[in-house]
C-alpha cells in the first residue's frame, strides 16, 4: 500500500520523528501511563494509568482493546485500541470502546439467582454459588449415571472463545451435548466453501487485491467487519476496485465501484452467469484448473463414456454453464446484464488477486443458499485465486487454535436433538428446531445450559422457545450464564452472572488477513489488582475487591462445576481437571493458560524469552502474538519424508493415505497436502453430495430459492421480506447494555421503496402491517431508493422487550410490553411504552432521550431449514397492507400452532440418513466437537 496523506495537511511540515512513526501508546510505557484528568481543565492534573490488553466482545472479530485502569481508584476509565493486535492494529469500531458501558451498566446481574415462582413469573431471589453449583452438579451426575447423556446440553451462541475449551469440558463428561448459533447464522455460506474445500470459511487477502467481490456490507458490518474493512480500505487505496451484490444500498455498496442490486436469491444465477464469461472468453487460469479441480473424479463419474481428458472437461464444464448466460442472470436478478459482463471481466483481469467473501446475505436467506457460496468459491477457483497474494484463502489457513492439557478422547455419543438424521449434512446443529424436537417427543434435558444465546429473541419462531422452556417436563433445569437478562433468561431457573469481555480469560484468532494470531482475553481488574500484590484464587474474588458483587468466568466454572460432578474421580472426569504442574490437584486459571503458551504456540517462549519473560506474562503483558505472517498456498506444501513413510499412492486418484487416512495428494508426480476434501483437491463435482441423495446439486448450480419472484404474487400485495441485515453500532443480543450504542441506534422501520410506498398509499412513518406466515408485525415506513422494488427489509438488531418495569431488561433499549396467550398457541404481543429514563447509579439513565426500542419481527417468522446445509432460510414471503385500526407501533401476534405446521412442510424437503455404509454423516465432514468415529454410524437393526 502506498503511504498516504496525513488527514491534516499541515502535518506535512513537521519533521518525520526519530525512528518513523510508532505504536501508540507505546507498550513500554503501558505499566505507568500518565494523562491529563480531563474533568479537571484547565488545570494539568495527571492521572495515572495501568494500560491491560484484552480482548473486545461485540462482535466475532476478536479485536484488541486496552483497558485503562485508574490505579487509584481501581476502575477502567476507557477502553481503546490496542497497537500490538495483528489483527485490528490498534483500530476499533464504535462497539469496542463500548464495552466501558457494559462493565458499568448499573442493571447488569452482580449475584447467583434463582427463580421461586413458575418459570416466566418473574420471581427470583439471591442463592449462593455453593447451592447453585451443588444442585447442577448432582443433577449432570444423575443423568451420566443413569446413562441419559443427551439430556444434558450446552447452547452457546457467540462463545468469544474457540471450541476447543468447551470441548473439553463435554467430551471430559462423555456427552454429546455442545448445541450453537451457527445454522440461524452462517451455515449455508459454511456449507458451500466445504464442499469446495473442506474448510467452512473463506478468508479473503483485501490489501493485495486488485479486484473485491463482496456480497455483504463489509465496511460497516459484515464478518470481521473491522479488521476487513481496514484492509479492504487498504486495497482500494492501492488501485483495486470492489464490486458490492446486495440488494439494499448498504453504506459498502454506495462507496463501491460497483453496486448489483439482485432480486434475494437470485445470486448465484448471477455469479454462475460471470464463470460463464469466465469460460466462453478464455479468462481463467487452465493450469490451476488442470492441477487442482477434481475434474478426473467428475469425468469418471458422469461422463464415462467420453474421453478422460482436460480438454474433455473444459468442453463439458463450457457447455453446462452456456445457459447462464447474462440475459438469464439479468431476468433472473434484475442486474443490468452489461454490467454482469463488465463485472465478469474484472474479475478475469484479477486473475489470482481476486478476493471474495460471503457470510450471511444470501446464503443465510435463501433456499438453495449455500449454492451462493459455491457458486463465488467458482469464480476464485477459475481465476486461480485461491490461498494466492490478493486471493482468498480458506479459513483454517489464517487461524491458529493452540492444543490444551490433557485432551480427553472424543465420546461415542450422538445427540439426534441436535443432530436430526432427517439432516445429515446439515452443517451445525439444528438448534433452532430444538422445541419442535421436543414437541414432537423426541427427548427431554435434564439440565439446558444457555450461554451468550437469546434464542426467544434471536431465533426465528422464539414464541415456541417459550412454550419450551416453560415447560418443566420437556426442560427439567435451564441454567442461563449471562451478564445481563435477556428475553431468554426470563425463563430460566437460575441467572447466573457471568464476566464482559475485560472480565474474563480464553483465547481467540480469526482470519482477518493473511496471517496466524492468537489474542488473549483476560481479566483486567484482576490482573491490576494482582499487579499491586493482592493475590485471588477465582476471579470473582477479584471481582468482588473490585466492587462487582460475585461475577465469575466462565472457564473457572466449568473447572468448579466438573470437579464437583465427580468430586472422587471415580467417574474418569476429574482427571481431566487437575493441574499439570501440581498432580491430583485442582488445575487454576492461570496453569490453563502457562500450559498452552508454553507448549503450544510456536515461536512464543523464543518472543517471550527475548523480552526476558515466561510466555504467560509475554501473554499478559501484549495481550496478542503473531504466529506466522504471509501464510498462502498452504495446499502445495510438500509432504515431508517422515510423512510419506508407510504411505500409498491411489493409482486412479492419486490420494496418499497412511494408516487408512488420506494425508495428500500427488500432482504431476510430487506429493503435496492439497485440500481436507475425498479428493485433496478442489471439488468442482461432490461425489458426496450424489452419494447422499442429492445428485441434481453435485456440481455448483443454481436453486430456485423459496422466495422466488416466481412464488411472490404482486396483484395479492405479497413482498418479499429481506430481515438479515446488520446495523454497525449493534450486534444481535449482545449489545443492548451499551448505552452509547443504543443512542446512535435504535430504530428498525420497514425500507420500502418509493413505488411500493406509493402503491401502498404510505409516506415515511406510517404503519404497516408485515404478514407472515405464522403471524405479523407492526412497524413504520422508511420510503427510499436504496432498495428494489417488490422487496422490503428490516434489520434484526432491534425490537428487544421486557415483561416487568423495573427489571427483566436492559432499561437503555427495551420497552415494556405485555405478552399474552389469547388461545393455545395463539400469542399477542403490545409495546405498553417504549424505552423512557429511570433512575440509576449512572446519572446517563436520567437523560434518555429516544423511546424507540424497534420491532422484534423474528418471533413472526416461522423456521425454514435448508435441507441439505441446515441453515434457516430468512427470508420471508409476507403481505403487506396498511395497518388497520386497531394495530399499534411494535404489535405481534403469532400462531405456533401454525409454525409446527410449517416446520413440518418444511421438514418434508429433506432427504435423511442413512448414507453409505450406514452412516450417520459423511466422515470427512467437519463435525463440531466432533465424537468418536464409531459414533457416526446409525444402530443396526
Amino acid at each position: 500500500m502506498k503511504d498516504p496523506l496525513p488527514l491534516n495537511p499541515q502535518a506535512l511540515d513537521l519533521d518525520e520523528p526519530a525512528g518513523g512513526l510508532s505504536s501508540y501508546p507505546p507498550s513500554d510505557r503501558w505499566d505507568d501511563w500518565t494523562e491529563y484528568d480531563a474533568t479537571q481543565w484547565p488545570k494539568k492534573v495527571e492521572k495515572h494509568y495501568s494500560l491491560i490488553p484484552t480482548i473486545c466482545f461485540n462482535c466475532e472479530a476478536a479485536c484488541g482493546l486496552l483497558a485503562y485502569v485508574d490505579k487509584d481508584k481501581m476502575r477502567v476509565q476507557k477502553f481503546e485500541g490496542n497497537p500490538a493486535h495483528p489483527g485490528s492494529r490498534g483500530r476499533n469500531c464504535a462497539k469496542g470502546p463500548a464495552t466501558l458501558n457494559q462493565i458499568n451498566d448499573p442493571e447488569r446481574i452482580l449475584y447467583p439467582l434463582r427463580r421461586t415462582g413458575k418459570r416466566g413469573e418473574g420471581k427470583w431471589e439471591r442463592v449462593t454459588w455453593n447451592e447453585v453449583l451443588d444442585d447442577v452438579a448432582s443433577r449432570i451426575r444423575l443423568a451420566l449415571q443413569e446413562g441419559r447423556k443427551n439430556e444434558i446440553m450446552y447452547h452457546v451462541g457467540r462463545p468469544g472463545h474457540e471450541l476447543i475449551y468447551n470441548q473439553r469440558v463435554l467430551h471430559a463428561w462423555g456427552i454429546d451435548g455442545h448445541n450453537s448459533h451457527t445454522n440461524v447464522c452462517s451455515a449455508g455460506a459454511r456449507t458451500g466453501y466445504a464442499f469446495w474445500h473442506g474448510f467452512d470459511r473463506p478468508s479473503p487477502d483485501h490489501s493485495n487485491a486488485r479486484f473485491i467481490l463482496l456480497l455483504s456490507s463489509h465496511l460497516e458490518a459484515g464478518h470481521y467487519f473491522n479488521p476487513h474493512a481496514q484492509r479492504i480500505i487498504d486495497g482500494k487505496m492501492d488501485g483495486a476496485k470492489v464490486c458490492v451484490i446486495d440488494t439494499r444500498l448498504s453504506n459498502t455498496a454506495s462507496k463501491a465501484d460497483y453496486w448489483l442490486s439482485t432480486w434475494p436469491g437470485s445470486e448465484s444465477a448471477l455469479l454462475l452467469a460471470m464463470a460463464n464469461i469466465l469460460l466462453q472468453e478464455n479468462l481463467f487460469d487452465r493450469e490451476f484448473v488442470r492441477l487442482w479441480v477434481n475434474w478426473e473424479e467428475y469425468l469418471r463419474e458422469e461422463h464415462s463414456s467420453k474421453p478422460q481428458t482436460f480438454e474433455t472437461f473444459l468442453e463439458v464444464l463450457k457447455q453446462t454453464y452456456a445457459k447462464y448466460t447474462p440475459e438469464f442472470a439479468a431476468k433472473e436478478s434484475g442486474a443490468d446484464a452489461d454490467t454482469i459482463v463488465e463485472v465478469a471481466r474484472e474479475v478475469g483481469r484479477a486473475g489470482s488477486r481476486l478476493s471474495t467473501h460471503v457470510w450471511r446475505n444470501a446464503a443465510a436467506g435463501n433456499l438453495g443458499g449455500w449454492q451462493v457460496a459455491r457458486a463465488l468459491e467458482f469464480l476464485a477457483v477459475l481465476v486461480g485465486a485461491v490461498g494466492t497474494p490478493g486471493g482468498t484463502s480458506p479459513s483454517a489457513w489464517n487461524k491458529y487454535i493452540p492444543t490444551p492439557p490433557m485432551m480427553p478422547p472424543p465420546p461415542n455419543a450422538w445427540n439426534e436433538l441436535m443432530w436430526a438424521r432427517e439432516y445429515p449434512l446439515a452443517f451445525f446443529e439444528m438448534s433452532y428446531l430444538l422445541p419442535h424436537f421436543l414437541k414432537e417427543g423426541r427427548g427431554k434435558l435434564a439440565v439446558y445450559f444457555s450461554r451468550v444465546y437469546n434464542p426467544v429473541w434471536t431465533n426465528p419462531d422464539g414464541l415456541s422457545w417459550i412454550e419450551a422452556l416453560t415447560d418443566e417436563s420437556k426442560v427439567g433445569r435451564h441454567v442461563c450464564l449471562t451478564p445481563t437478562w435477556s428475553e431468554t433468561a426470563w425463563f430460566a431457573d437460575y441467572v447466573l452472572p457471568m464476566g464482559h469481555a475485560s472480565e474474563r480469560h480464553d483465547l481467540m484468532s480469526q482470519e482477518t488477513h493473511a496471517a496466524r494470531w492468537i489474542g488473549f482475553r483476560q481479566p483486567v481488574l484482576r490482573l491490576a489488582l494482582e499487579k499491586q500484590g493482592k493475590k485471588f484464587n477465582f476471579t470473582y474474588e477479584a471481582h468482588r475487591e473490585a466492587g462487582l458483587g460475585e461475577v465469575w468466568e466462565e472457564d473457572e466454572f466449568w473447572i468448579e462445576l466438573s470437579w464437583r460432578v465427580d468430586p472422587d474421580g471415580s467417574m474418569g472426569i476429574r482427571r481431566y481437571f487437575e493441574s499439570p504442574y501440581r498432580p491430583g490437584e485442582k488445575i487454576r486459571i492461570d496453569e490453563y493458560y502457562r500450559w498452552i503458551f508454553e507448549n503450544s504456540v510456536p515461536g512464543l517462549p523464543q518472543a517471550a524469552a527475548n523480552e526476558g519473560l515466561n510466555p504467560l506474562d509475554y501473554m499478559r503483558k501484549y495481550g496478542a502474538f503473531l504466529v506466522e505472517n504471509n501464510v498462502y498456498e498452504l495446499h502445495r506444501k510438500v509432504l515431508k519424508p517422515e510423512e510419506l513413510q508407510g504411505s500409498t499412492v491411489d493409482p486412479v486418484t492419486h490420494v496418499v493415505k497412511k494408516n487408512g487416512a488420506s494425508i495428500g495428494i500427488q500432482i504431476d508426480g510430487n506429493p503435496v497436502a492439497g485440500f481436507p476434501t475425498p479428493s485433496r483437491k478442489l471439488e468442482f463435482y461432490s461425489k458426496t453430495l450424489k452419494d447422499w441423495h442429492w445428485p441434481e446439486h453435485s456440481i455448483p448450480g443454481y436453486i430456485k430459492s423459496h422466495v422466488h419472484r416466481d412464488n411472490i404474487d404482486a396483484a395479492k400485495g405479497e413482498m418479499l421480506l429481506l430481515p438479515t441485515f446488520r446495523l454497525p453500532t449493534l450486534i444481535h443480543t449482545r449489545s443492548g447494555n451499551a448505552k452509547w450504542l443504543y443512542e446512535i441506534s435504535h430504530k428498525n422501520p420497514v425500507w420500502m421503496h418509493h413505488e411500493d410506498a406509493e402503491r401502498l398509499g404510505v409516506v415515511t412513518g406510517d404503519l404497516v402491517r408485515v404478514q407472515t406466515a405464522i403471524g405479523y408485525f407492526i412497524d413504520r415506513v422508511w420510503a427510499t431508493e436504496g432498495m428494489r422494488p417488490g422487496v422490503i427489509a428490516c434489520s434484526h438488531h432491534l425490537g428487544r422487550w421486557r415483561l416487568k418495569e423495573d427489571f427483566g431488561g436492559e432499561r437503555w433499549s427495551t420497552a415494556l410490553v405485555d405478552l399474552k396467550q389469547t388461545e393455545p398457541g395463539k400469542w399477542m404481543m403490545r409495546t405498553i411504552h417504549g424505552i423512557q429514563p429511570f433512575d440509576s447509579d449512572d446519572p446517563d439513565s436520567s437523560r434518555i432521550h429516544w423511546e424507540d426500542a424497534g420491532v422484534h419481527q423474528n418471533l413472526t417468522f416461522p423456521v425454514q431449514p435448508d435441507p441439505i446445509s441446515g441453515q434457516h432460510c430468512w427470508h420471508q414471503k409476507v403481505t403487506v397492507s396498511k395497518a388497520r385500526t386497531e394495530d399499534r407501533y411494535g404489535d405481534v401476534f403469532v400462531d405456533t400452532n401454525r409454525a409446527h405446521e410449517e416446520y413440518r412442510r418444511w421438514l418434508q424437503m429433506s432427504r435423511a440418513a442413512p448414507g453409505p455404509g450406514n452412516l450417520r454423516r459423511p466422515l470427512w465432514m467437519i463435525r463440531v466437537y466432533r465424537p468418536a468415529p464409531e459414533a457416526f454410524y446409525l444402530p443396526v437393526k
